[in-house]
């Protein structure tokens, strides 16, 4: 099959599902149709103020139809999409902002605690962001349009004629993403994907998946993260299935939800349903629809697994737009298979080099934005991951951890590095060493050691809201003297013993 773009399959999409749902979110529904019209409207937009093929659009937005709406309308017209997590702090936007070279942000005005124009305002401080001329900051050359209420009345509008001829200009290699993950060093790269690649590579995992048009999918994974805009929404699309998501504070509400709605399908971090299966009303939910995917612990109790380290993971990353290491077969494992996360998908080749999973192929990341393919791939094009992994005979992978330091919290990934350095910053120059210690719900919490000292890790925490995003800041800490900290021979700090300072009493 020649590789299509998003603009193509949309259309497509478009008329033939027409008033089937394409997105549920708590009260907010919104079909194949309504999600073209307003796209459509948002693209003449979007056009109408310099965007076009190559051009780079942000999306500030929470799981829902406007995040769905703004990054259906930057597609159809070649921009490239560049998500925002929701909790960025001030830093945080400001630096993706920038290197992001984002040219029109499109956001809310806010989300639960977190006030978008306040914050936007902030880091724009030399420019009103509500001004009807383009902006021109010194902190973020390239932006030249915030714009909060994408649904008010707009008097300037391109052509739908120029917007049907942008739409078939795209080309399947035109990037389609700039997917933003954190990396060892802690400074976060732009990862970028093309429309034959992502879009390709989410075909494969439908057809292994058997997602079809029939399927409504549960996701939690936000749209800004690759699991949900590629494993949630672009799959989605692709099969022209129904996505089921919730932003309910209430875990009652999301399951009402759930049994409202009937999922068939559930994907995403299973430690975010925790809320969830402690809820005392889950014993009496009917959730019989539900009887595939990863979320076990709400689905069916047939449907579950006695024991889900029987059943194949997955295994992906940014890089590799979502699951490179994941089988169709959802059955329980001979224990000598315990923990394996399957095989190879298609389109993606694997090798095992000193215990690192190196892959390649056509679905692979295009590079990271601002550095050359050359400084992302070895000599022979492999893609080095920096994840652990063994093989057995039969070709099954197990994962056996990360390379570096890196700590993988409630689905999200914590470069020691990044809390260190600002844990030195807000505290005028305290050493910590940051480290995961497991958890049963979160997988891992992020804990930091801080060396010396008498600090007051209450007031450590408030000053670290402002600089960083929640799931990064340390749930745990404990103060030790420099000479009690665990080294290599090498003189390296030895990390594993260094957790055991957090088995030895209360946290402080």
């Amino acid at each position: 099959m020649p590789a299509d773009t998003l603009p193509r399959i949309w259309r497509t999409q478009a008329q033939s599902r027409g008033s089937h749902p394409l997105l549920i979110c708590d009260s907010e529904r919104l079909s194949y149709a309504q999600a073209d019209h307003r796209s459509a409207l948002l693209a003449r937009r979007l056009i109408a103020l310099g965007a076009g093929r190559g051009s780079h659009v942000g999306l500030l937005h929470p799981n829902g139809a406007a995040f769905v709406v703004g990054m259906l309308a930057a597609a159809r017209i070649g921009a490239v999409v560049v998500p925002f997590p929701t909790f960025a702090t001030v830093p945080e936007l400001r630096f993706q902002l920038a290197h992001s070279d984002v040219r029109i942000l499109l956001a809310a005005e806010s989300y639960r605690s977190h006030d978008y124009r306040q914050r936007l305002s902030e880091v724009l401080s030399d420019v009103d962001i509500d001004c009807s001329e383009p902006l021109f900051s010194v902190h973020v050359p390239q932006l030249r349009r915030v714009i909060l209420d994408a649904t008010a009345p707009s008097s300037g509008l391109a052509g739908n004629d120029l917007l049907t001829a942008l739409e078939d200009d795209v080309d399947s290699s035109d990037p389609l993403a700039i997917i933003y993950t954190s990396g060892s060093s802690g400074t976060p790269k732009g990862v970028v994907h093309t429309h034959a690649g992502l879009l390709g590579h989410q075909r494969d995992l439908n057809e292994i998946c058997e997602v079809t048009a029939a399927d409504i999918h549960f996701s939690n994974s936000p749209f800004f993260w690759i699991g949900g805009f590629a494993f949630a929404l672009l799959s989605s699309v692709l099969a022209g299935s129904t996505l089921l998501c919730s932003n309910a504070t209430d875990p009652g509400a999301t399951l009402d939800l759930l049994e409202a709605e009937k999922p068939t399908l559930s994907n995403g971090f299973a430690s975010g349903v925790t809320a969830l299966i402690h809820h005392p009303s889950l014993g009496r939910r009917d959730l019989s629809s539900l009887r595939r995917g990863n979320l076990y612990p709400i689905m069916a109790p047939e449907a579950r697994p006695a024991d889900p380290e029987l059943r194949h993971g997955k295994l992906g990353m940014t890089e590799t737009g979502g699951p490179v290491l994941l089988s169709d077969d959802d059955t329980d494992q001979p224990e000598h298979r315990r923990g394996s996360y399957g095989k190879p998908a298609p389109g993606i080749e694997c090798r095992v080099e000193d215990g690192e999973l190196l892959v390649r192929g056509r679905d692979v990341m295009q590079r990271y934005y601002r550095r050359s393919r050359e400084e992302c791939f070895d000599a022979d094009g492999w893609f080095h991951t920096g994840d652990l992994v063994r093989t057995d005979v039969d070709g099954f992978y197990y994962f056996l951890g990360r390379r570096d330091a890196m700590i993988k919290t409630a689905g999200a990934n914590v470069a020691p590095a990044e809390v260190e350095r600002a844990i030195a910053k807000v505290t005028g120059g305290v050493l910590a060493h940051v480290i995961g210690i497991p958890d049963p719900d979160r997988g891992q919490l992020v804990a930091a050691v801080l060396v010396g000292g008498d600090t007051d890790t209450g007031a450590l925490r408030e000053l670290l809201a402002a600089e960083l995003s929640s799931y990064k800041i340390p749930r745990r800490f404990a103060t030790v003297d420099p000479e009690r900290i665990p080294l290599l021979s090498s003189g390296k700090i030895d990390r594993r013993r260094l957790a055991d300072v957090f088995s030895q009493g209360p946290n402080a």
